[in-house]
């Protein structure tokens, strides 16, 4: 599999990044990541990003951007992206009051498609990046798929992220090609344990009411419950350019050797 593509999601390494970026990505440029996709941008420059790019070698493969930051700023969100050479702005994560079965899907999907339009206006892509919460159904189909049949292929690809989609009990590999022409990139994400009562993002800091439950854990691509060879099989049928490692939190080992395991386990 050396000859993929993979990227790290600087999410990942959050505390790390912000901290000291150009040390990150010198060490994820020497385990062999090719690009990083980034969730914020900690106060650099257009200038600085790249120059820390063109310095380890590495690509600005896509960008998580708020909701709220599309909403209020994507003409200089877009400008500042296309500065820095990166074809992909990703929706990351939506409020409750804007996912499926709520009362403000119907508006989320009319500005995806609107921030869509801007984005092929000027040369890039929107994404669309899932939790587990667009598997509930609307209309006896998955939100998910309700909001891709709702916004052209065109304006709207996917980031399929892998871990939520099993979350959700979908098979991660069907679904990966059910969108098949679709899916310029996928996210590897591995974890071990159950579906757990309540929401799982207070897992990852979001919803400090959710269960702490213990049964379910983030873990390095390859020492949790995917098939990593077949999602990467299915990645590159379905027209995958880039695969993006991300872990919403570390283990014990920490965020960098977490990414280097990940790597072995991709690249083994």
């Amino acid at each position: 599999m050396k000859n993929i593509n993979v990227a790290y999601q600087l999410y990942s390494a959050r505390e790390l990044v912000e901290k000291d970026m150009l040390s990150v990505l010198k060490e994820l440029s020497q385990m062999g990541y090719k690009g990083v996709e980034f969730a914020g941008f900690f106060g650099h420059s257009a200038d600085e990003i790249n120059n820390m790019l063109a310095e380890t070698n590495m690509k600005a493969v896509s960008s998580h951007v708020p909701v709220k930051d599309l909403k209020s700023n994507l003409d200089d969100i877009i400008s500042f992206h296309k500065a820095i050479g990166c074809k992909y702005i990703v929706v990351p994560y939506v409020e409750e009051n804007d996912r499926p079965g709520f009362p403000g899907f119907a508006k989320m999907i009319r500005f995806i498609y609107e921030a869509g339009v801007e984005c092929k206006k000027n040369g890039l892509q929107l994404l669309y990046h899932n939790h587990d919460f667009e598997f509930e159904k609307i209309s006896g189909i998955y939100g998910l798929d309700f909001l891709y049949d709702a916004v052209p292929e065109d304006i709207l690809q996917t980031e399929i992220d892998t871990c939520w989609v099993h979350y959700s009990e979908v098979d991660p590999i069907e679904y990966l090609l059910k969108y098949t022409g679709r899916a310029p990139i996928v996210h590897l994400k591995d974890y071990n344990g159950v579906k757990i009562e309540g929401d799982p993002y207070a897992l990852i800091g979001i919803d400090k009411e959710a269960s702490q439950d213990k049964k379910f854990a983030f873990l390095p691509v390859g020492q949790g419950v995917q098939d990593v060879k077949g999602l990467i099989d299915a990645g590159l049928k379905a027209g995958a350019e880039w695969f993006v490692v991300e872990q919403d939190e570390p283990t014990a080992n920490g965020p960098m050797e977490d990414a280097r395991l990940s790597l072995e386990a991709i690249y083994g």
